[in-house]
Order: structure tokens, then sequence, then C-alpha cells
């Protein structure tokens, strides 16, 4: 996987590192949904059992592989 300079910085914030990489490749490969946002970015969301049922989105370049954000989702919901 590749991160962006970005991502390694922010991932270094209490709340973002308890998010496991495992489970940032499981969001990236097998999402439950995906939406391009107008600048080509990609916003991918599975929800992550061992993390207490949360949504975690995967925010990657318009590349599909480079990760640029990871975090839990707090307005996605069971039913989107």
């Amino acid at each position: 996987m590749k991160f962006t300079r970005y991502f390694l910085h922010v991932r270094q914030r209490p709340d973002r590192k308890e998010i496991k990489i495992a489970w940032i490749e499981r969001v990236v490969c097998e999402p439950e949904k995906e939406v391009i946002q107008s600048d080509g970015r990609i916003r991918r969301w599975r929800r992550i059992p061992e993390a207490a049922g949360r949504y975690l989105r995967v925010v990657l370049l318009k590349d599909g592989e480079t990760v640029h954000n990871a975090f839990f989702d707090r307005s996605m919901r069971e039913k989107e």
C-alpha cells in the first residue's frame, strides 16, 4: 500500500492510531460503499466489526491505491 505524507502525519493523532493497516486494506479491497469526489479522490467505507461495528472511511487519491486519509465516520449509519 502507498500512503500520502498527509496520511502518515495525521496517523499520529491519538484518535487515528487505533486504526489498523489491515482494516484499511479491507476497506480498499472490499468496500461496502464507494463515492468518487469531484476532484477524483475516492471515498470508500466498510463496517469494521472488531472496532465496535463502526464504519471506517478511507480516502484514496485518484490513482485508486494511495491512501490519503482514514478515519471512523460517525455520520455513516448501518442502513446507508
